[in-house]
C-alpha cells in the first residue's frame, strides 16, 4: 500500500521482533453479548510505523487468509464475498488501544480465534476485530468491509460500540455478559470513551454507525 517500505514477514519472525504485551480488553458482539478478554499481542502502531506510511494513506485495509480446506466455513457460506476484509481510518488505527494479538489467556492464538494473529479493537463492534490476517494494505479510500457489501443496511464502516443505536433487529442498549444470568447496560464506546472519543468529535454518531 502507500508506504516507503513495503514489507513482507514471517510472522514468527515478526512476532518474535516485537514487546509483546499483555492487555485484558472489553469485548463487544454486535449480537448483544460482552466478554472480557486477556489478550497478548503489540500496538498495530508499532508495525505501520515500521512499513513508514505515506502522508496520503487515510485508511488501513485487512484481508484474511483464504483457505477452504482448512476453513470449511467458506465452503458452507459461499454467499459471503470471501476473503473477509475489514478496515481503519489511520487515526484509530494508530491510537494506542488498537493491538495485534498473538495470544489470549496466556497461549498462543488458535485457529478459531485467529491464529496467528488478529486484531482487537475493544472500542468497535467484535466483527471489526479481523481474524487470521494476512495482509495490510494503507489506502487512501475507505474500504468497504465484508459486512459493508453483504449487509450495508445493518453494518457500517465505523461500528463503533453505542447504546444510543440500534442494529436494525435488536437494540444495543445492553447486553449479556458470558457466564452471567441478566444483562447490563452497554457503555458507549464500550467503556474506552476516554481513549478514543477525540477521534470522533463533531461527527453524528447515530448516524456514522
Amino acid at each position: 500500500g502507500l508506504v516507503e517500505k513495503k514489507q513482507t514477514f514471517d510472522l514468527s519472525d515478526l512476532i518474535r521482533s516485537m514487546d509483546l504485551e499483555e492487555r485484558l480488553y472489553r469485548f463487544r458482539c454486535v449480537e448483544a453479548w460482552s466478554i472480557t478478554v486477556p489478550w497478548t499481542g503489540f500496538p498495530l502502531s508499532t508495525l505501520i510505523e515500521r512499513c513508514k506510511p505515506l502522508s496520503k494513506a487515510t485508511h488501513v485495509q485487512f484481508i484474511s487468509a483464504k483457505r477452504p480446506k482448512e476453513m470449511p466455513g467458506l465452503a458452507s457460506s459461499p454467499w459471503y464475498p470471501w476473503p473477509y476484509y475489514e478496515g481503519l481510518r489511520m487515526d484509530e488505527a494508530m491510537n494506542d488501544l488498537s493491538l495485534l494479538a498473538t495470544g489470549m489467556y496466556g497461549h498462543d492464538l488458535q485457529p478459531a480465534n485467529g491464529s496467528p494473529i488478529r486484531l482487537a479493537v475493544p472500542w468497535k463492534y467484535g466483527f471489526k476485530s479481523i481474524k487470521a490476517i494476512v495482509k495490510i494494505d494503507l489506502v487512501d479510500t475507505m474500504p468497504v468491509s465484508l459486512w459493508m457489501k453483504a449487509a450495508p443496511n445493518e453494518y457500517g464502516f465505523y461500528s463503533n460500540v453505542n447504546p444510543e443505536v440500534s442494529h436494525p433487529r435488536w437494540s444495543q442498549r445492553s447486553e449479556r455478559r458470558i457466564g452471567e444470568s441478566g444483562r447490563r447496560p452497554t457503555l458507549m464506546f464500550n467503556g474506552y470513551e476516554p481513549q478514543v472519543a477525540q477521534l470522533y468529535e463533531g461527527m453524528d454518531l447515530r448516524a456514522n454507525y
